[in-house]
């Protein structure tokens, strides 16, 4: 009898590479509320996609968008499109099944992508704090400035610099080399990064951007109210003046939310990162907090569709199939100032 009870344990009992001898065993969370988890999770994964492949089909296809702040927006878009395409089903991979079938190599790399990402992210807002900063407080110089050359110039030299940063960490600085790879079996993928890292990280790569960023919207919203109350001081010509400052005002304002809630989806990260000696990729904080990261991406485009009336009237023309139209990259998608 007891022969026979070892025998149907054994059968439960499964591999992550059944050939291989030092292979990890293998645990699937098939439970309904892991069932439930992968549901809502790949739903979240699809609707990033699918919000930010809108973004981006809008400012490519309609000239009218072609501006600097829409490319920076761009650039935004495109890295959080990747996010939902490639490290989220990665995530959600490794939340139903505990095994890694892409090898050693392939965990490094991922975490490398995922990090160049995040760091892409930063460095657009970073350009967008600055781009509403110099069209905000010099309007009347704004326009030649910046210009769509320089913007592309920018943005190609922000996602070059992080991914040599990242290329850094991982080949010379030993951030995030074999040896920070924990295997204690084939099959596994769980990355630890030591406290002193994470330090480093949070001050190179979030204190100080981020702190560079509200000064500069602080300064923005301050110029925001002063001119506010000059356009109420000033002639009818100065308000159709004051107007245009409004309509710049506000895509500070709006871009200011998306900077927010940039910043409110990364410190519980970072703080509870701070509360252990090592986080590892395992772990219930890197997950938690991870995913709070993650779907940040998803909340950027809806940011735009609230407060955006280009993206909503793009969006009427792609829905509909209006955009392979002759000459629909010229349609006007901005009737008045908003």
């Amino acid at each position: 009898m007891d022969d026979t009870v070892n025998y149907s344990v054994n059968l439960t009992v499964q591999f992550c590479f059944p050939g291989n001898s030092a292979s990890c065993r293998k645990e699937v969370r098939s439970g309904p509320g892991n069932i439930l988890l992968f549901i809502v999770l790949s739903c979240v994964s699809v609707c990033t996609v699918f919000l930010n492949l809108l973004v981006i089909i809008s400012i490519s296809h309609f000239k009218q968008l072609h501006t600097p702040t829409n490319l920076l927006i761009l650039s935004l878009a495109v890295a959080d499109l990747l996010v939902g395409m490639f490290v989220m089903p990665v995530r959600i991979m490794q939340l139903i099944d505990s095994c890694w079938y892409l090898g050693e190599t392939a965990c490094s790399v991922s975490e490398m992508i995922i990090n160049h990402l995040m760091t892409a992210s930063l460095c657009s807002l970073i350009l967008i704090a600055v781009d509403r900063y110099i069209a905000v407080s010099d309007p009347l110089l704004y326009s030649t400035r910046i210009t769509v050359s320089k913007t592309s110039l920018f943005i190609i030299l922000s996602w070059s610099l992080s991914l040599l940063y990242i290329i850094f960490c991982l080949y010379i600085n030993d951030h995030l080399l074999s040896s920070q790879i924990i295997s204690r079996c084939y099959g596994e993928c769980v990355v630890s990064v030591k406290n002193f890292w994470v330090i480093v990280d949070l001050v190179l790569f979030f204190v100080a951007p981020c702190s560079v960023i509200l000064i500069l919207y602080s300064i923005i919203f301050i110029a925001a109210r002063r001119q506010a109350k000059a356009v109420r001081a000033v002639t009818d010509a100065s308000k159709r003046h004051g107007s245009a400052n409004s309509s710049e005002t506000k895509a500070a304002k709006t871009l200011g939310i998306v900077i927010f809630v940039y910043l409110a989806c990364w410190i519980p990260f970072y703080i509870s990162s701070l509360s252990v000696e090592s986080v590892t990729t395992s772990s219930i904080v890197w997950t938690v907090f991870g995913w709070l990261v993650y779907i940040n991406s998803s909340v950027n485009p809806l940011i735009y569709a609230i407060f955006y009336p280009w993206f909503r009237a793009s969006v009427k023309f792609i829905v509909t199939c209006r955009i392979f139209e002759f000459s629909s990259s010229r349609f006007n998608l901005l009737p008045e100032h908003f």
